[in-house]
């Protein structure tokens, strides 16, 4: 009994924990998607995982957002238009790990403006590069400490 109620403890703290570390990435923090600021340079002190979202804010009349691949962001061409999002807030979850490109599609922003920017999402689990002193540490130190408790109270 006391087992099973451990294990099932591990399991929710697990499960409560993954949610609770997701976070919300507003580009450009609050400058947000314009031209002549530099994402390069604001992705760089972050760390983006899967079940993060990117949040997009701008002014829908004078920029939109795609998604794209790394040939297209080197040269700054985009898709067809109906494949941008255009709302103005728009939120992109991060559901798989790897390289991500973004950029706009609106006149010359990608290309004259720096209307563009690359991160790379980290995979379940995978480890954040060091030294970090994110949410995410926070959380699973937390976790950890919960589980020795848990286990020496149980057992």
């Amino acid at each position: 009994m006391a087992i099973a109620r451990l294990a099932f403890l591990a399991i929710s703290m697990v499960l409560i924990s993954s949610v609770a570390i997701a976070t919300d990435h507003i580009v450009g923090d609050d400058k947000g998607w314009t031209i002549d600021f530099n994402y390069t340079q604001w992705a760089q002190d972050k760390v983006f995982r899967v079940g993060d979202n990117l949040v997009f804010n701008y002014d829908n009349s004078k920029h939109n957002v795609f998604k794209v691949n790394g040939t297209l962001f080197q040269n700054c061409t985009f898709p067809p238009s109906n494949e941008a999002l255009s709302t103005g807030k728009d939120v992109i979850p991060l559901k798989t790990g790897g390289r991500k490109w973004y950029i706009c599609g609106k006149a010359n922003h990608c290309a004259a403006h720096q209307m563009k920017f690359v991160i790379t999402v980290l995979a379940d689990g995978a480890p954040a590069p060091s030294p970090t002193s994110n949410a995410h540490t926070i959380v699973s130190s937390l976790f950890v400490g919960v589980v020795v408790v848990l286990s020496t109270i149980f057992v």
